[in-house]
């Protein structure tokens, strides 16, 4: 069973909008771009990516899920 929606605080979306849409500096993106992924991270992240791969098997399988998780996120902003 899923847990309903909740509505996100307009104050978190702000703080949320503003990170997500703000521009960097060259400088700042090549600050963040010089830190290199822990191999904790990378192994977090292979193990998702086996998980899905596994889970959607097809890149069919893929793009369904995609079009049901969108249609599922647009539906509750």
């Amino acid at each position: 069973m899923t847990s309903p929606v909740q509505k996100t605080d307009p104050e978190v979306l702000a703080a949320i909008r503003a990170l997500t849409q703000r521009l960097l500096s060259k400088e700042e993106y090549e600050a963040l771009a010089a830190v290199p992924i822990s191999d904790e991270e990378r192994a977090e992240k292979l193990a998702l990516i086996e998980w899905f791969t596994r889970r959607y098997p097809t890149p069919a399988a893929r793009l369904a899920y995609i079009r049901r998780a969108y249609a599922s996120w647009t539906r509750a902003a």
